[in-house]
């Protein structure tokens, strides 16, 4: 007997996956109708008779009454986290929050419930904004974690204990696994291949993958990515700063000007600038050069070599391993990945 099969015929793993008013419904149910899909779907398809079913899904909510999630979902939790629940996975799913919104003060005995969950001994599993119940519940302080990038200044301003990572799709808290966070909105899809991969077999995983046509996303959140946002902030100062090189990125000399135009020590600017918005004045003008490359990389079959002028950059191989670094990808891995995307257009 192989050793994925044993783990077919082992009881099925317990799962609760929690469910609140701000919850996205497609990642609620995506994330159910998949894990209790592992062990028998694809065996149904090829008419096999060694179904099995790996997981034991249930959904848990605060209080166990029925309610509607984000978009009006209706939710018909199976137990709520006064009873006495024991699971080896909880997993945090997409919530609709704002890009400024955090939890601060609405579950308060969810995130004790959390907590205690974690001492007994289960797999704490996020996706996407999930991430920001576990941030709030302390259990990420002082770790690595991702979540959606638009998240970025979320986690800068509410969470500063934790070590935020935009860039991969997964990202281990911890050195045991025991907190797992996933990236952009569909990483539950990457998340579910993990968890059945991990918690059943790897051949179960790839069997999911097939049947539900789910991508891993190996090039991680970088290539999607705005590298540009307005950040909050009440600095007057910097957001002048701010409005003058998005007009002026491209001059060669744009941090000598922006200094001469507000008329305070240039030293003083920089740490002011790196205050409120989390980016160096350089940082600032390079992702703005990017950001732009990236559009015209979208646009046409303009040469990288052409771009990387267009965007004030005379050398060339500087250019690439910058665009590298900041997107995850080449400029010609970059256009080849969203030009299937552009083309539907032209048909």
């Amino acid at each position: 007997m192989t050793i994925s099969e044993d783990k077919l015929e082992k009881s099925p793993v317990e799962v609760l996956i929690v469910a609140v008013p701000e919850t996205a419904g497609s990642a609620l149910y995506g994330m159910v109708d998949v894990l209790l899909a592992a062990g028998n779907i694809w065996q149904t398809l090829v008419r096999s008779d060694t179904s099995n079913s790996l997981f034991r899904v249930r959904i848990v909510s605060p209080d166990g009454q029925a309610f509607a999630c984000g978009n009006g979902i209706p939710v018909n939790p199976d137990i709520s986290i006064t009873e006495d629940t024991q699971a080896e996975i909880v997993i945090f799913p997409e919530l609709w929050l704002g890009p400024d919104e955090g939890l601060s003060g609405r579950y308060p005995a969810l995130m004790e419930w959390t907590r205690h969950m974690y001492k007994q001994g289960a797999t704490l599993y996020s996706a996407c904004s999930g991430s920001v119940m576990l941030a709030e519940s302390g259990l990420l302080d002082g770790c690595q974690a991702t979540s959606h990038w638009g998240y970025k200044d979320l986690f800068r301003m509410r969470y500063p204990k934790v070590h935020f990572c935009p860039g991969p799709n997964l990202v281990f808290a911890d050195t045991a696994g025991r907190i797992v966070t996933a990236g952009g909105t569909t990483s539950w899809h990457d998340l579910a291949i993990h968890i059945i991969s991990r918690h059943g077999s790897s051949g179960e995983a790839l069997r999911i993958a097939k049947v539900y046509l789910l991508k891993w996303h190996g090039e991680g959140q970088l290539p999607y990515a705005s590298l540009v946002s307005s950040a909050p902030h009440a600095d007057s100062v910097v957001r002048s700063c701010e409005r003058w090189l998005k007009e002026n990125y491209t001059q060669t000399n744009a941090i000598t000007q922006i200094v001469e135009q507000v008329k305070i020590p240039e030293r003083t600017l920089k740490r002011r600038f790196k205050a409120a918005t989390g980016a160096t004045l350089i940082e600032y003008i390079q992702n703005l050069r990017i950001e732009k490359a990236k559009s015209l990389l979208e646009a046409g079959t303009m040469a990288v070599d052409d771009i990387s002028v267009a965007v004030s950059y005379e050398d060339t191989s500087f250019f690439r391993r910058l665009f590298k670094r900041l997107t995850g990808l080449t400029p010609s891995q970059y256009r080849r990945l969203f030009k299937p995307v552009l083309n539907l257009h032209e048909k």
